[in-house]
């Protein structure tokens, strides 16, 4: 099996959601839930998928916020869900 398909298969998928939901993950930027976003990804999940085998998904830009630190220094945090739309189409772009 190819490292991309061991990534997205449906084992290694649902694994990745248990962990953030035994995690107690946090809303990103697009204030969607764990649940929300297991059933955005339920919808869209094949299409997605495809999208990355065939090398034409684009993830939107990251959000950089940079959070205070003892003597004077920043830590930068980046937030790759900026605004997750409904569609996962609109993340694509045409290749041409």
């Amino acid at each position: 099996m190819e490292l991309m398909e061991e990534i997205l298969s449906e084992e290694n998928l649902q694994m990745a959601i248990k962990k953030v939901k035994q995690n107690k993950g946090a809303p990103g930027i697009d204030k969607m839930s764990v649940q929300e976003v297991e059933q955005w990804f339920e919808q869209y999940q094949e299409e997605i998928i495809s999208k990355i085998m065939n090398k034409q998904y684009r993830p939107m830009p990251v959000k950089r916020v940079y959070i205070p630190k003892p003597k004077w220094k920043t830590k930068s945090i980046r937030n790759s869900n900026s605004s997750r739309p409904s569609n996962p189409t609109s993340y694509v772009s045409s290749i041409k």
